[in-house]
Order: C-alpha cells, then sequence, then structure tokens
C-alpha cells in the first residue's frame, strides 16, 4: 500500500509514550491533524515539563476531547502495561528514551532501563493487549546503532550494527526485542531507524539547538562565547516535522517492517556553524571554543542513511532542506532571545525570568 494512496484517518486512538519530547510533539500535532485521540504519558516530576503539550493545547482550541496526558513511566512494567490494556489504543509509538549519546556515557544503567526494558514493557503490553484488539507499534530507532563502521556508508536497512555507546546499545536491544516480538507473536510492529532530525523544539542540550540557541544569544548580546565538542563529526540532519510523517506511514502498511529515515546528506558541525553564525551575520571562529568535556569516549565520525526503501514503499521523502532547517531554528531562538532580552530589562533587579514566568499546567490522570 502506497502511503500516498491513504485515506486519512478519523477516530484513530494512539499512545505516545515521550509525549513531551520535540518528537512527541510533532507527532501528536500530525494525529489531532488527522482526527486521532491521542494520549500521552508523562513521568510525574516536581518540575514541571510541559511546554511543548502546553503548545498543542494553544494549537488545537478542541484540545480536551482529543488530547490526554497520563502519568507513567515505561521503565514500571505494571504501570505501563495496565495503562495500555486500559486505553486500548490502535497504534503505539514509543518514543521515551533517554535520548542524549554524551549522557549515555555516564548514565549507562539508566539509559538501558528506560531504552532497552522500557521498550520491551511497552512491547509485551501490546502483546498482551493483542489477544483481544489489534494494535500496531512504532519503535523509534536510532542511526546510531550502525556506529560509521568504515565502508558502509550510507546505511541502509541491511547495514550491521556497530554501536558505539551505552544508549546505542540499548537502542540496538530494543531494535531486536521489537523483531522477536513481531516474529514470534505475529504483533504488527515497526522499527523506525531515524537519522538525526531537528527542530526548534530539540531540547538545547542537543549540539545543533545549543548551537542556534548560542548564537541568538550572542547576536542580543546575552551570551559572550559557545563551548562544544567535536566539529569535524558528520550526521545525516532533517526536519523532525518531516520524519513523524514517517512512522505514521509505517503503522498504516498492510505489513509491518523496518525502515531507515533520512535525507541522504551528510553535513559536520563545523558546516552547521557555518550557516547558523551566517545568518546573523557574524564569524563563528570569533565565538566558538572547543571543551573537551563534549567529547564522547568513542566517537561516530559520519553517518549517512540511505532512505530509498522509504521513498519507493511509504511514498515519503524530506521537503524540508539542511539550510532551510538550520534557519528556521535560528530564527525561532533569535524570537526567543528578543523576548527574553525584553522581558529582563522590564524585571525590577534581582528577579529572574524563570521565577517571574512560573507556571503549572493541569494535572494528567
Amino acid at each position: 500500500m502506497n502511503a500516498d494512496n491513504m485515506a486519512e484517518t478519523t477516530q484513530k486512538t494512539a499512545l505516545i509514550t515521550g509525549i513531551t519530547g520535540q518528537d512527541g510533539y510533532y507527532l501528536s500535532r500530525s494525529l489531532l491533524e488527522k482526527g486521532y485521540v491521542v494520549h500521552g504519558i508523562v513521568r510525574r516530576s516536581s518540575s514541571m515539563n510541559r511546554e511543548r503539550t502546553d503548545r498543542l493545547k494553544a494549537e488545537f482550541p478542541d484540545w480536551e476531547e482529543q488530547l490526554f496526558l497520563h502519568y507513567g513511566d515505561v521503565t514500571d512494567a505494571a504501570c505501563t502495561i495496565e495503562r495500555i490494556i486500559q486505553l486500548e489504543p490502535d497504534e503505539i509509538y514509543n518514543l521515551s528514551a533517554q535520548s542524549h549519546v554524551r549522557v549515555s556515557f555516564d548514565k549507562p544503567l539508566f539509559t538501558h532501563q528506560v531504552n532497552a526494558v522500557g521498550a520491551l514493557h511497552v512491547l509485551e503490553g501490546a502483546r498482551l493487549l493483542n489477544r483481544t484488539k489489534p494494535v500496531r507499534v512504532y519503535q523509534a530507532s536510532t542511526s546510531e546503532m550502525f556506529g560509521g563502521i568504515p565502508g558502509t556508508s550510507p546505511q541502509s536497512e541491511t547495514t550491521p550494527f556497530h554501536p558505539r555507546s551505552p544508549y546505542a546499545c540499548a537502542k540496538v536491544a530494543a531494535y531486536h526485542h521489537t523483531v522477536n516480538y513481531r516474529e514470534s507473536y505475529g504483533l504488527f510492529a515497526c522499527n523506525g531507524i531515524l537519522f538525526n532530525h531537528e527542530s526548534p523544539m530539540r531540547g538545547e542540550n542537543f549540539v545543533t539547538r545549543k548551537i542556534t540557541r548560542g548564537v541568538a544569544w550572542i547576536k542580543h548580546g546575552l551570551q559572550e562565547r559557545l563551548a562544544l565538542g567535536n566539529l569535524d563529526a558528520k550526521r545525516d540532519w532533517g526536519f523532525a516535522g518531516d520524519y513523524v510523517d514517517a512512522m505514521w506511514r509505517m503503522l498504516q502498511q498492510e505489513s509491518p517492517e523496518d525502515f531507515v529515515i533520512a535525507t541522504g546528506e551528510t553535513h559536520s558541525v563545523r558546516e552547521f556553524l557555518d550557516c547558523a553564525f551566517e545568518r546573523v551575520g557574524l564569524d563563528w571562529t570569533a565565538y566558538v571554543d572547543i571543551d573537551p568535556r563534549f567529547l564522547r569516549p568513542a566517537e561516530v565520525e559520519v553517518l549517512c542513511g540511505d532512505a530509498s526503501k522509504a521513498r519507493s514503499q511509504l511514498g515519503w521523502r524530506p521537503e524540508t532542506s539542511f539550510r532551510g532547517l538550520v534557519e528556521m531554528m535560528v530564527d525561532h531562538d533569535l524570537e526567543l532571545a528578543e523576548r527574553h532580552r525584553r522581558m529582563s530589562a522590564m524585571l525590577p533587579l534581582g528577579v529572574s525570568i524563570s521565577t517571574a514566568s512560573a507556571s503549572s499546567s493541569p494535572s494528567p490522570t
């Protein structure tokens, strides 16, 4: 089935783990536009992390009829399975992860618990639900699983894995759990092997957003320097808003398969810097420092994806160029920096913006 010929879906129910993240935001928005009822799992925390879900509520005036948040944690097997059985979703998108590669070296056990064991809990819940109601599962896999073995670029669905971080190792385990549940239990389960995908919704501790935010803050005089790690690492960067469409298309196929999603182009961190600073008319070499703290113990130098299978079977292709992506992110952060600068000028001395703008969101069920 070609995804271009698919009828618009109405009143299906989707369950999204990791809904508060970048991909959770874009996927939720896409599904809500298609008429889905969307349930999201959020972790209970003393500090709110609801900027993206709050944005969804602003974009969809009738969100109370379509969007529902629930407390949960994929590392809690009983809670995860209970939620799946209770909500009876038609589709499950497991986006929950400790997704920062560098942090995974510092927190390997936690990373494995969330990324590998958490995925297993989701699959087991889906298996139990599938006994009485058909359900389809999307597992968020990653290009980091390939590890960049010399001579294997571009990487496709048949390229061997060679993970070079605790993050990648855990994702390889989750990938194989997904294949095993598909082959052992007949579960409709797909791995989306997504290469790097960015957006204005990206977390600020990821290198791309760290750069675009740094550019904006430097331009507005709110920051003087930007510290980075390896500038020569090359990645296949795409726009997250394009990539979530591929996730959905995978679950609309007649049979479950795994797909690489990528642009087929590589650009170095150095090129990202060039493009970002050029957007504001500055030379990055005057502002960037190399900090060894941001270097990985084992680096993956080059990742480039071959998404020909996705193009032919899903009818998917990226719509946003590399330059378009970088400029979109810089422009967004320039607006944030300008707003920050204006608010700072209006506040009394000693009062921070974070204190003045603190707010709470409605609690999930």
